[in-house]
């Protein structure tokens, strides 16, 4: 095959590539194999196998290796069935802001949050934005950062308010808001309610509400316990829902870590008690993220501009 001129040859690639085979590598990666991906799209296996031949000829490599009766993903394979993920996310997404528009409303932004964010910065910067695009539909999902990256990664967010947690961190553009800091948070009556200092080790005999594996600060929490060489409890509620930590924890005798912002507005509230217990680590600046390789509707952009105001 012939070399690849960086220069002259994207005119040549953009006229040769085809939705369809687009469509067929996602196929392919979803379902396992050529014949999988067939039965999906609705094509006969020699149209699917002439189809990938054709997109192997047009991008002037091979794209998996022939394994028994199977095909499996070589690295440029790989590269191009990520890239094409990404394509797909904003055609997602171009088609929902598009629906939008056909109905009347100014178009649609979709940002993710970690809850840290949400009490105070967050808030301000939509209703900001709100009075500046009433007819802008908005949509805010509040999870953790690992989950976020992963509707950001696939389009289905246009802006994420937390933590990079990727390795491939070259593909977003971060900017960082604030730092986060935790509390230890029990219900009011909980034995170490009234205590005047707490230290790590008396809270290991009480039942624990954690975040997901994979979330910044659940990895924080088990640093903690790895650093006193404790196992963690067995008595353990996982959860990315903090409506559903703080109730858990209200109404037993369990112990949560969660965002400070959160928790002093619940115990100036009377809903837990924040414990005098510090945490030996603490977690990294959130910020905004965005990816790099998509342009930013006008309302994603004055957001931002309120955001870091």
């Amino acid at each position: 095959m012939g070399s690849i001129d960086r220069n002259d040859n994207l005119p040549q690639l953009l006229n040769r590539l085809r939705m369809r085979q687009v469509a067929l590598m996602l196929a392919i990666d979803e379902q396992g194999t050529l014949r999988g991906a067939a039965n999906q799209l609705g094509l006969s296996q020699p149209a699917a196998t002439k189809m990938l031949h054709e997109l192997e000829s047009a991008l002037q490599l091979p794209l998996f290796e022939r394994v028994g009766r199977g095909l499996q993903l070589n690295a440029a394979g790989e590269c191009v069935t990520s890239y094409f993920k990404n394509f797909r996310g904003g055609m997602e997404a171009l088609n929902r802001e598009l629906v939008e528009l056909r109905q009347g409303s100014a178009g649609r932004l979709v940002i993710g949050s970690i809850m840290a964010a949400s009490p105070g910065r967050l808030t301000d910067a939509l209703l900001e934005l709100r009075a500046q695009w009433p007819m802008l539909a908005m949509e805010v999902a509040v999870d953790t950062s690992d989950r976020l990256l992963s509707q950001l990664r696939d389009g289905v967010l246009e802006i994420m308010v937390g933590r990079l947690t990727d390795e491939d961190g070259d593909g977003y553009l971060f900017r960082a808001i604030d730092d986060e800091a935790l509390s230890v948070v029990v219900a009011n009556d909980h034995p170490l309610a009234r205590a005047r200092s707490v230290g790590f080790k008396q809270l290991l005999p009480y039942g624990w509400v954690l975040q997901p594996r994979g979330s910044p600060m659940r990895t924080l929490v088990e640093q903690e316990f790895q650093e006193q060489r404790a196992p963690l409890p067995r008595d353990l509620i996982e959860t990315g829902s903090i409506l559903t930590t703080m109730n858990l924890v209200r109404h037993s005798d369990m112990v949560a870590v969660i965002p400070f912002a959160v928790a002093r507005d619940n115990e100036a509230h009377g809903f837990l008690r924040i414990l005098p217990c510090r945490l030996g680590r603490t977690l990294e600046a959130y910020g905004s993220l965005v990816r790099r390789d998509r342009p930013l509707s006008k309302p994603a952009q004055q957001f931002l501009s309120l955001l870091h105001r």
